[in-house]
Formats: structure tokens, sequence, C-alpha cells
């Protein structure tokens, strides 16, 4: 047994983990969603999405230089806000974030799989649920290649998806006055649509698997939420340019209607790549959270059992044990919308505390590696408030 990860992720790889896991099976029904709001404009609701989430993506990766470790979250809000005890709270917080999230994810995709084999979805659930727990176990550069690989898939998929609405004659003209850019739609577009980039934080926790972590750190968490919001833009504008908005918000499966729309056929391939999408946000995740109970482990003497890894594969198997088995099980018990629900309250609650922590930090000690200016902090605590105060208000 050690007590130490291996550093084997590369700048690139790190990146097409970011991607992977913010770019999930969401975005195939999100685009609905987000039309139904802002209409044709749409895409600027996404492209304003990222925006408002880069605040909050900087500040993680101030902090990513400062405390390059794993349970980064939890290493940042106890050190900004001079408590371990809230330290040890956020980073359960992140493993039960992970999980649930993970769940509503593998329950999602098994969803997807059963429309198209039939097979038990329990079954289902337990097979893919272990394999993927496995391949955790093996190594962080065996999970995030094939993390990697599945993420290819679901670009190729996008990019598909992209051409047929791009080259297919036009039914939607963004000239006014036919088309009044309504910024209130937009804004509340851009509101739901922040939900489709959260995972950039997750990058942090692979800090002590990552080559020259002070620069790879903030390098993948900044260039996988660029590459992300252009995806996410690409992606509404072939929508709502060749199918009716109107027909985009009533359909669970908005990209298959621009398939069919553009090409015809059933698009069956959509809902393949779905499945690999799914797939690739339940091994981030699995990963992901398994990371942060290790390093709990160094902080807590009732989590120390989790602080060890394998001693040839250098990972941490039981952690990846208990978090993997969670996953299984909620994805067997629980409904996805609730899953959904509670993983995005959970996480913009850490976004608060991790913006406010580092307004603290910089206080005491303004010098780091990479440094952001105090407004970005003070501004990404402003609007994780504010969409936190909506996501429970929707919920009340």
């Amino acid at each position: 047994m050690s007590d130490t990860l291996k550093r084997r992720i590369g700048p690139g790889l790190l990146t097409a983990y970011g991607v992977g896991v913010m770019v999930g099976a969401g975005i195939y029904v999100l685009v609905g969603v987000v039309a139904n709001e802002a209409g044709i404009w749409a895409p600027l609701a996404f492209l304003m999405a990222g925006v408002i989430a880069a605040p909050t993506a900087l500040s993680y990766s101030e902090f990513s230089t400062r405390l390059p470790e794993a349970a980064g979250e939890a290493a940042y809000v106890g050190t900004g806000l001079n408590s371990q005890a809230m330290a040890l709270l956020v980073g359960l917080a992140i493993v039960f974030a992970g999980t649930l999230s993970a769940g509503a994810v593998l329950r999602g995709g098994v969803g997807y799989l059963v429309n198209n084999i039939d097979i038990d979805a329990t079954l289902s659930i337990v097979v893919l649920g272990t394999a993927l727990i496995g391949v955790a176990m093996v190594g962080v550069l065996e999970s995030l290649a094939l993390v990697a690989v599945f993420t290819v898939i679901e670009l190729v998929g996008l990019a598909l998806v992209v051409w047929a609405g791009m080259t297919a004659p036009a039914v939607t003209t963004f000239s006014a006055p036919a088309t009044p850019l309504v910024w209130s739609g937009v804004g509340i577009g851009a509101v739901l649509a922040f939900f489709a980039f959260i995972g950039f934080e997750d990058i942090v926790n692979m800090a002590e698997e990552v080559e020259n972590p002070t620069t790879n750190l903030p390098l993948a968490i900044l260039c996988s939420l660029t590459i992300t919001t252009l995806i996410y833009g690409a992606v509404a504008y072939a929508a709502v340019r060749v199918v009716p908005v109107d027909a985009l918000a009533q359909s669970t499966s908005p990209l298959v209607l621009v398939w069919q729309a553009a090409r015809g056929g059933d698009a069956q391939f959509l809902s393949a790549i779905a499945v690999f999408a799914a797939l690739n946000g339940v091994l981030a995740q699995i990963v992901m959270a398994s990371r942060v109970l290790f390093g709990l482990g160094r902080r807590s003497a009732s989590l120390a059992m989790f602080h060890h890894t394998h001693a040839r594969l250098g990972t941490p198997i039981l952690a990846t044990t208990l978090v993997g088995v969670g996953v299984v099980g909620t994805a067997m018990v629980a409904r996805v919308s609730t899953l959904a629900e509670l993983t995005s309250t959970v996480l913009l609650s850490v976004f608060v505390l991790v913006n406010l922590a580092l307004i603290m930090q910089k206080r005491r000690a303004p010098e780091a590696t990479f440094r952001v200016p105090m407004l970005v902090p003070v501004v990404g605590l402003i609007l994780s408030l504010a969409a936190l105060s909506l996501t429970i208000g929707a919920r009340l």
C-alpha cells in the first residue's frame, strides 16, 4: 500500500477530461429547454452561460496553483475560511454530489440503452457500473484515456448534428425585426444553460496525478470551459436554424429533431452516442469523487482508511469501490430529476464557498503563481448566489 498518487496526466488528457465531464448527455435535451426561454437566440444564451461560469472557473484556477492537491475544494475552503470542519463538510459534499450525479447519468444512459436493446435495466446498471469501477481501479491514465475516447465519440456525434443543421435549408431567420432580441428571455435561458457548464471543478481534484499542476491545472480549466462554450453555441445555432423553436421546446430529444429535419431517418445513432456520453460522465465522476475521498483521508483521522493507493496500480482502491457501489446503488433506486436537482444545489453551494474563500485568502496572501483580480471571485460569488437562489426557489 502507498499514500501517494502517480503523476501521469499531461495537459491534453486533462483538458479532454474536463471537456468530457461538461459535454455530457445533458446537451441532448438542454437545447430544447433553453430554446423555450430564449427562442432562436438560444445560442447567445449558451455563450452568456459560459461567461457566467467563467469567474468561478478563474477562481478555481487561482486556487489550484495555491493548493494543488486532491480534495481541492475542501483544501480551498479550509484554508480560505480557516475552518477544517468546513473543509471536511465541503469535501464530503463533493463526494456526495459526484455520486448522485454519476448515479443520475448512469440511470439515464441505461434508459437510452433499453429503448434500443431488449435488456433488463437493473442488470444493465449493475454490469455497466461494475465495469466502470474496474476501469477506474486499473489506473488514472487508463481511465482518462477511456474518457478521452468517449469524449471523441460524443464530439463526433455533436459535430454531425452541427453539420446537418448548418447544411440544410434554414427555417429561421435572425434578421430584425422578424426575430427581435428579448434580453429577459436570453437571460433566463443563460441561467438554465449555466448548469451545463458544471464539471470544470472536477479538474482540480486530479491535482496530485497531474504533471506540473501549477501550470496545467488552470490551463485545462480555462481551455475546457472555452471549448465547451463554443461547442454548445454551435449545437444551439444548428438546432434553431433548421427546427422551429416550438418543436425544439416540446421535444425530449431535440438533437434527433435536428438530424431528422436536415437528413431524415430515425437518428438512432444519436441514442447510441448518448449512451457513450453517459458512460463517460459516470467514469469521470467515479474517478473524481474517489480522489476527493482519498484527499479527505489526509485531513481526517476518521477517513484515514481511504488515504491509501494500490502499490502497483497507484489508484485509491477502497475509495473507488465505495464511490462506485454508491453510484450503482443510487442509479437503481433514485429518480434522475431528483438526483440532478440535488447535485446542482450542492455544487452551487460549494461554488459560493470557494469564491468567498478566495476573497479571504487573497486579502491575507495576494501573491500566487496564477493570479486573478479581486473582482473575479466577487463576481463569481454574486453569480453563484443568484443561481443558487434561483435553483432553490424553483424547488419551493
